[in-house]
């Protein structure tokens, strides 16, 4: 009887240190995601789901994706968006002035800055929408700390960016090519700018072998246009992307953001 016992006992605390350890276990494989977005990136993250269900289950198509993933693949990718910045705009002024000017504080008022965004995730995206295409003619006076959208301005905020995001060698970070207008919401000149910028983003701000990947949202927006195509746009005047758009980058999007996670894509 006291063998017995004690047999029970021992395969009781191997049963619970093999439970502790498959939990830490899971917890260490665990990758957790975030996606920064704002309107044009919520048309891709819900992508064909229905809004009625998208309202009820709070699950679009991205999330779909990555579950049906992890279950085919036995991993652990945690994916969760956020309409960030919370009282800002997604202009790319306002990631430098969260991220890179107030630089060291956990929150600058309501927002997250990166020393506390790293900690809780190790895969960050985060995109501008629109907006971001109005893109004014240069000065020939660069201002880092100004809110213009000139591409002089663009250029050092975004340098300073790629800066701030070397200090977190261990997170990985995707960053979209600009989003465009369609063709009746912005002028050639703005247009023209906006390939510009893409141009600069994809040839000479992005290196190779770092922690930052882009995803070129923009050539698919645009097929190699200037605009962002009539056949994807919501409207002719409406510059989001179509459900149908984006029920096809869906699981596009979601196929680069596993490979970055995986470290297929340098």
């Amino acid at each position: 009887m006291w063998f017995c016992q004690k047999v029970m006992k021992i395969l009781f605390i191997l049963s619970t240190v093999f439970i502790l350890t498959s939990c830490v276990s899971k917890q260490e494989h665990m990758v957790k995601i975030v996606f920064l977005r704002r309107s044009t990136g919520q048309r891709i993250w819900i992508g064909n789901t229905n809004r009625y269900i998208y309202k009820l289950t709070e699950k679009g198509d991205i999330q779909a994706y990555f579950q049906k993933y992890n279950r085919k693949h036995k991993t652990n990718f945690r994916i969760e968006d956020m309409s960030y910045p919370h009282e800002y705009k997604n202009h790319v002024f306002d990631y430098y002035n969260i991220w890179v000017k107030h630089a060291g504080e956990e929150y600058w008022g309501k927002e997250e800055t990166l020393e506390i965004m790293t900690e809780e995730y190790n895969i960050i995206i985060f995109k501008h929408c629109y907006p971001v295409s109005r893109i004014l003619e240069d000065t020939g006076f660069p201002d880092i700390d100004s809110k213009e959208k000139r591409l002089e301005n663009y250029k050092l905020q975004y340098l300073a960016l790629k800066s701030k995001m070397h200090e977190f060698p261990r997170n990985k970070f995707i960053v979209w090519t600009p989003a465009v207008h369609v063709e009746g919401n912005i002028s050639s000149e703005e247009a023209l700018r906006t390939k510009e910028f893409h141009s600069w983003l994809v040839n000479e701000w992005d290196e190779k072998g770092d922690n930052i990947f882009l995803w070129d949202f923009y050539q698919y927006e645009t097929e190699g246009g200037l605009y962002l195509s009539e056949k994807h746009a919501s409207g002719k005047q409406d510059s989001h992307p179509s459900q149908e758009f984006g029920g096809l980058l869906a699981p596009v999007f979601s196929k680069f953001i596993i490979n970055v996670a995986k470290g297929k894509i340098e």
